[in-house]
């Protein structure tokens, strides 16, 4: 059961309880089994997002207010900021995918393309959707193993991308067409920069179709990231971003940004994911309660919390206001988890080309270290004396490199002690926002 850091030091001080983990901290009575334990159960909320997910364990109890009434009240015990690295899974794919194909174009190496017609199991998603649903999983499997967890609230929120592509909302008829209905995309975009060059406003030139956002750093084939450019200038951008070819016209690029439209990459992995991140969380042997985005919203605006992960999942739930419900606590410091994986799988490190440059070591482990332990490390002499705690990169000779909030120092293996073996993640933290003053009165 969550406690306060006092009462865990207090165990501690007392031998009765020991260390179970250090991230996130974790004790273990030594004088109690389970059968013995009557502990208040919690609840599990999850605010989840496409760059990052919120957890937080909360209780609610009913409880008498000043008039004599039963109200609800939420405490929030512990809270949890899930980092995903989905972007990152997207990038690597793209760039095996275009070294694949880069060798079978210059015929360098000869690698014959793989069939269109493999088939997929049912609920497969991209291994960058995918990642998104593991990871949240893998985190509420711990906190149900941590604390006594016996229901889950999630938030399970549809964006409509159509509407957010308009920028306004639409009707029925609408919906049946898109900005290109009737007319074809060279002459949708002629007619949109006023067959224009959208960099240097040259006319009466060639102009070609150029990604607003480079295909190279995430851009997509959608109409609002295309524009018209001369060739000069199509030649000078090259996968430039925007802002950096533009970064001495700052007037002409927020020109050109507010008429384009934010990309939808987000909105979309939540749509795909949704139904299925909550069908998984029934594999955790709890009820799985899933509300709408707007409870969330009003529930925060009616508490006047600030618009973070965390907060919106303390807001997850039925939680009437109105007749005096309120959350009464929440979590001042959060666990931010930020997913680094586990090492690659590939043996050999490529150039730019695609092409193997040098082979990589097949141990992954050194001097009893793996890549991504939690160690501490005492230096005895030099600029880095100390006391230092943190994740670490192992080398074979001995002398590893250690993260910390100064920056990263090499230890050698002997100066170090193990603390935690690395999960996956990597662990820091941050305060949680203030509430506004702008609560809403019942």
């Amino acid at each position: 059961m969550p406690c306060h850091p006092a009462r865990a030091r207090e165990l501690l001080g007392k031998g009765r309880a020991v260390v179970a983990r250090q991230v996130p901290f974790t004790i273990r009575l030594k004088d109690r089994a389970l059968p013995d334990s009557e502990v208040d159960g919690v609840q599990l909320r999850i605010d989840p997002g496409s760059k990052g997910t919120g957890l937080v364990l909360t209780d609610e109890k009913r409880e008498a207010d000043e008039r004599g009434t039963d109200v609800t009240v939420r405490r929030g015990l512990i809270a949890i900021e899930l980092q995903h690295r989905g972007d990152q899974i997207h990038l690597r794919m793209r760039q095996r995918a275009g070294y694949r194909h880069r060798r079978r174009s210059v015929n360098y190496r000869y690698r014959a393309p793989r069939s269109d017609n493999r088939p997929r199991p049912p609920g497969w998603l991209p291994p960058s959707l995918r990642h998104r649903i593991d990871t949240t999983l893998s985190l509420a499997t711990r906190l149900c193993r941590y604390a006594p967890v016996t229901e889950v609230h999630v938030e399970r929120v549809a964006f409509d991308t159509h509407a957010m592509g308009a920028g306004r909302p639409l009707s029925e008829a609408e919906y049946r067409q898109g900005p290109l209905a009737g007319t074809t995309a060279r002459a949708y975009l002629h007619a949109k920069w006023n067959s224009a060059c959208a960099y240097c406003d040259a006319r009466g030139v060639p102009l070609n179709i150029e990604h607003l956002r480079p295909r190279s750093r995430g851009g997509s084939h959608r109409v609002s990231n295309l524009v018209l450019a001369c060739v000069p200038c199509n030649e000078a951008k090259g996968s430039t971003p925007v802002e950096t070819f533009l970064s001495g016209r700052s007037d002409h690029l927020a020109r050109i940004l507010g008429r384009s439209r934010a990309p939808l990459h987000d909105a979309a992995a939540m749509n795909a994911t949704r139904w299925r991140l909550t069908e998984v969380l029934g594999a955790l042997g709890r009820p799985v309660h899933a509300w709408s985005g707007g409870r969330t919203k009003d529930n925060r605006s009616a508490m006047g919390l600030a618009k973070t992960h965390t907060l919106d999942a303390l807001s997850v739930g039925r939680l009437n206001h109105e007749s005096g419900d309120a959350i009464v606590r929440y979590p001042e410091r959060v666990l931010v988890a930020k997913a680094t994986g586990r090492g690659s799988y590939a043996r050999t490190t490529p150039n730019r080309f695609g092409f193997p440059r040098l082979r990589r070591a097949r141990a992954k482990q050194h001097f009893g270290y793996v890549t991504g332990d939690l160690v501490r490390a005492t230096v005895p002499r030099g600029k880095w004396a100390g006391t230092w705690t943190g994740r670490i990169s192992v080398r074979a000779r001995g002398q590893h490199s250690l993260t910390t909030p100064r920056g990263r120092v090499n230890v050698s293996h002997r100066n170090l002690r193990l603390l935690q073996r690395g999960d996956g993640y990597g662990y820091g933290g941050r305060p949680e926002p203030t509430p506004s003053t702008s609560r809403k009165s019942s």
